[in-house]
């Protein structure tokens, strides 16, 4: 398959001449996505907050019930590391090679996690590490430049902004193998059911459980939206704040400014430790270090075990220093 013209020239960079801190040229720059791509992602951003709020108003004086919590804690568990395991270490980055019930499994987890179907959630981040930090690059918080400004602009960009854009990432240049994979292109055409299983999981397991229409409410609000936008909002933290905020104890390549964030580890199942995953991005390991947590790599460690994953990708020596090209 070939790229149309329109898409092949949003996929390629003008990064010649790119000097690592000016804005990213003008011909690099997005344009205004269409109006019912900005209602959808309005929606997706905006739904889980109000819930919050919601949840909040709803225990005040009472609390959380333990069912809440209880489901709340699973979901965002199974979701989050169908993201971080799936989507990108195994698909993204093809760290290990899983067995196709496995692979298909954390597909649909992944994709329960409002993030994106999983063809184009995979082409989008390859192509973030083919232009990391330069033109080319989807959502870099370095696009409108090194000062202060451009830097607040950039990390809302990053954040989500770039969700807001016509910006396509043909899937045909950056995951050809996932568009030629039967089960995958299932997987990603359920993406809406699948979200809507997602929000329904909570809400029937709430009502079977406390035997009430209410309890079925507050689990569908607090473990259905409210999981759902903690669960975005630390994927997009390591697109923003995992490339501004941190430590670079490795080399990456040239203009890569990814970054170590400890606060976030556990949250993002070790993906905030992100310069160690830039710099050596098909290891199954992100946290290189000896004591940074990293709980998506303990799965594939199990996986491996339990003879479920093969030909897993654990880190080698790594290089120590400020930023180098690598």
């Amino acid at each position: 398959m070939t790229d149309s013209p329109s898409l092949a020239t949003r996929a390629t960079p003008s990064s010649q001449g790119y000097d690592g801190s000016a804005p990213f040229p003008e011909q690099d720059a997005p344009a205004e996505a269409g109006p019912l791509q900005i209602s959808l992602t309005t929606a997706i951003v905006v739904a889980p907050f109000l819930a919050l709020a919601a949840g909040v108003w709803l225990a005040w004086g009472s609390g959380i019930s333990l069912t809440d919590v209880v489901l709340f804690a699973v979901l965002y568990v199974v979701t989050g590391l169908g993201v971080t395991v799936g989507f990108h270490r195994l698909l993204t980055h093809r760290s290990f090679v899983a067995r196709p019930w496995l692979r298909v499994t954390l597909a649909v987890a992944g994709s329960m996690g409002f993030q994106g179907n999983v063809v184009d959630w995979v082409a989008v981040h390859r192509r973030h590490h083919a232009f990391t930090d330069r033109p080319g690059d989807p959502h870099s918080p370095y696009r409108y430049g090194t000062h202060l400004r451009g830097q607040l602009r950039g990390l809302a960009h990053a954040h989500l902004g770039w969700m807001f854009s016509a910006d396509p990432t043909p899937a045909e240049r950056y995951a050809p193998d996932l568009l030629d994979d039967p089960a995958m292109v299932r997987v990603a055409r359920a993406f809406p059911a699948l979200c809507a299983i997602s929000l329904a999981l909570p809400f029937v397991a709430g009502w079977a459980i406390s035997g009430t229409l209410y309890g079925g409410l507050t689990a569908f609000l607090w473990a259905g939206l409210v999981r759902v936008a903690l669960l975005q909002h630390v994927t997009w933290s390591v697109n923003s704040l995992c490339h501004m905020i941190g430590d670079r104890p490795h080399a990456t390549r040239r203009h890569d400014r990814s970054t170590n964030l400890w606060p976030l580890a556990l949250l993002s199942f070790g993906e905030s430790w992100h310069n160690g995953h830039h710099s050596q991005p098909s290891c199954a390991r992100h946290g290189l270090g000896r004591n940074q947590i990293d709980p998506s790599a303990a799965l594939i460690r199990l996986f491996e075990r339990l003879r479920w994953a093969a030909d897993v990708h654990w880190q080698r020596e790594s290089r120590r220093g400020a930023d180098r090209a690598a």
